[in-house]
């Protein structure tokens, strides 16, 4: 596996590109290398858990964290796009408060790094999008958390044409100034 990785406006959160081998017969490329990993984008985080999330047009899901044991989280679309976004939460950090996004599809094959120390959540582009998250920690439901996906204090750049419909669950997040934080 050859990737090319991009910091992103949030150092930490990181943009992974894959080599792709295509030719007449398809196309060719290695999702996850432990190894490449380690050297290129994060050194000592491994995976434990694996979500796959299959949802229509226009569905938000996020924005999520774990308060205790929080989670790295790595995405990748299989089918379709999304905009994929993390808010940083780390009160210690530079760039607390601050989020960034990145289109990920299956067509471009790009996954996104995203620490632990983040909310992370994603909005539905295509007419229906399949997206795979490794996780390096277990989800723990009582130490979930959702931050309000349209907080004006975050003021997250969504450029939806309509009001998105939230997933179950998400409609009920806290605000970021109430927001408990790592």
């Amino acid at each position: 596996m050859t990737i090319k990785v991009q910091h992103t406006s949030i150092r930490d959160v990181k943009l992974i590109e894959p080599h792709i081998s295509s030719d007449a017969r398809g196309a060719f490329f290695e999702s996850f290398d432990q190894h490449e990993f380690d050297e290129k984008v994060a050194r000592g985080y491994t995976f434990s858990q694996e979500y796959h999330t299959v949802s229509p047009n226009n569905v938000l899901y996020g924005l999520h964290y774990q308060i205790q044991r929080p989670q790295g989280k790595l995405i990748r679309v299989v089918s379709g796009e999304v905009l994929d976004v993390a808010v940083d939460l780390r009160r210690w950090s530079t760039t607390f408060g601050r989020w960034v996004s990145a289109r990920l599809s299956a067509a471009n094959c790009h996954q996104l790094w995203i620490p632990p120390g983040f909310a992370h959540g994603f909005v539905v582009l295509s007419e229906v999008a399949e997206i795979l998250c490794k996780a390096t920690e277990r989800r723990i439901p009582e130490h979930e958390r959702t931050l309000q996906w349209d907080d004006p204090d975050v003021n997250i750049a969504w450029n939806l044409d309509r009001p998105p419909l939230p997933a179950p669950g998400n409609v009920k997040g806290v605000s970021f100034s109430s927001a408990e934080v790592y």
